[in-house]
């Protein structure tokens, strides 16, 4: 990884994206501080930290870089635009209005898709900002509140400073992705994710010496195994009939079509720790979080059993979920029918079709269980060991790590490759 970044920085073209990567970075962490008025930070961390650390929003100031605990302008980070994509995403499989723009019209549907898709972030992005604003308006404790100044004005410019910073880190992210290096939405969240490191270290030097070193190996071989299944994959061989047009004979060849074993990325993780923690946020919204709340404190915290067994049966519906989503077994075997592949054994048409099938589940099972290893051995890990907890390790934050590493590696990798052979593509 290193010998590719040193032998990137010498091409200058690739020096250039570099450069305006790590500054729309800088950019970004620089506005993660900077606060938004009417707001009292300190109130709000003490408040986050005794309450709101265990809930959906714990994982909401992760992902944001800590932004979100301390109320700056891009506290909503880059959440409202995932949720966008996320939902624009679902839409186009049941509206055929937006299915014809992604199938049919190219570039430019994928255009208009991307329009709907910012227009949809701004709408969450206010709707975000006013829950956030109803959340900090609500808190009072021994004559302290978050809201300094409340009324109709203070509001309006908390809500749309909320909403202008989720807007202004969409446009970064596109801004990276068409100017820089790598995907932009993954360096932001790679960064968020990078800048919590350091206290998370601190806090594992705070450990018992034989604890930080069982917890540094098994960190050392998660991400061992993470970088296996994320280059595994499932190889079904496809062979093409030849065709005879005038003297050419086209066709004949034998390929395969690859299925990756982490097919569904890191969002079954996302959705499956979203709904498991939300009611453990309810709660805390209502104040039911009391020491003599039996329920919270047995059954809908994140750090009980019945919630982690609960957060792994989510990981493993979310990920037949969007597994069906990305792959079609019918489009594939037709798409192999019109350019005249089969599959070896079957027939094309329905028998090629439930073969596909059978091969996507059979993935989707084990890519399941290695998405529950990853996500559940930190929870597992804090329950067991004392202090695990407090170092704030999920399996979400880990394996977006490693996949922009590897995916950023690749890009560079790609653009060298490019440019090393550019006599031949001349």
């Amino acid at each position: 990884m290193f010998s590719t970044l040193q032998n990137a920085w010498r091409i200058p073209e690739l020096r250039k994206k570099l450069i305006f990567t790590m500054l729309m970075l800088l950019i970004y962490r620089i506005g993660n501080v900077i606060p938004v008025p009417y707001i009292d930070a300190g109130t709000l961390a003490t408040y986050f930290d005794q309450t709101l650390s265990n809930t959906i929003l714990g994982l909401y100031d992760a992902m944001s870089g800590s932004a979100f605990s301390q109320a700056s302008v891009l506290a909503l980070g880059i959440q409202p635009y995932i949720n966008a994509s996320i939902i624009i995403q679902l839409l186009t499989i049941a509206i055929p209005v937006l299915e014809r723009w992604a199938k049919e019209e190219g570039e430019v549907g994928k255009k208009k898709i991307d329009r709907l898709t910012r227009y949809t972030t701004v709408g969450l992005g206010l709707l975000l900002g006013y829950a956030y604003y109803t959340m900090l308006r609500n808190y009072e404790s021994q004559n302290l509140a978050i809201i300094t100044e409340k009324g109709f004005l203070p509001a309006v410019v908390i809500i749309l400073a909320f909403t202008a910073g989720s807007s202004v880190v969409m446009w970064m992210g596109e801004q990276i992705t068409q100017f820089g290096i790598g995907n932009g939405i993954s360096m932001i969240l790679f960064a968020n994710i990078i800048s919590g490191l350091p206290g998370t270290f601190s806090r594992l030097l705070d450990l018992k010496w034989w604890i930080a070193v069982i917890i540094g190996v098994v960190m050392l071989l998660l991400v061992v195994f993470i970088v296996f299944i994320n280059d595994a994959e499932r190889r079904i061989p496809i062979q093409y009939a030849k065709r005879v047009v005038g003297r050419k004979v086209y066709g004949g060849q034998n390929t395969n079509l690859p299925i990756k074993v982490a097919m569904t990325g890191v969002m079954p993780i996302i959705f499956a720790q979203s709904i498991s923690s939300l009611p453990a946020t309810i709660a805390t919204f209502i104040g039911k979080t009391g020491e003599n709340n039996w329920w919270y404190n047995n059954v809908w915290s994140s750090e009980t059993w019945v919630c982690t067994v609960s957060y792994g049966l989510l990981i493993f519906f979310f990920s037949w979920f969007y597994s069906t989503i990305q792959y079609d077994p019918v489009e594939i075997s037709n798409n192999l029918k019109k350019n005249g592949g089969f599959i070896p054994g079957f027939r094309p048409g329905k028998p090629t079709a439930d073969f596909i099938h059978k091969v996507i589940n059979k993935i989707v099972v084990f890519g399941a269980v290695y998405l529950a290893i990853v996500a559940l051995l930190p929870i597992v890990g804090g329950n067991l060991v004392a202090g695990v907890k407090n170092l704030a390790i999920g399996g979400t934050s880990i394996i977006i790590i490693v996949g922009v590493a590897l995916e950023t590696v690749k890009a560079l990798e790609a653009q060298m490759l490019m440019r090393h052979y550019k006599g031949f593509l001349d």
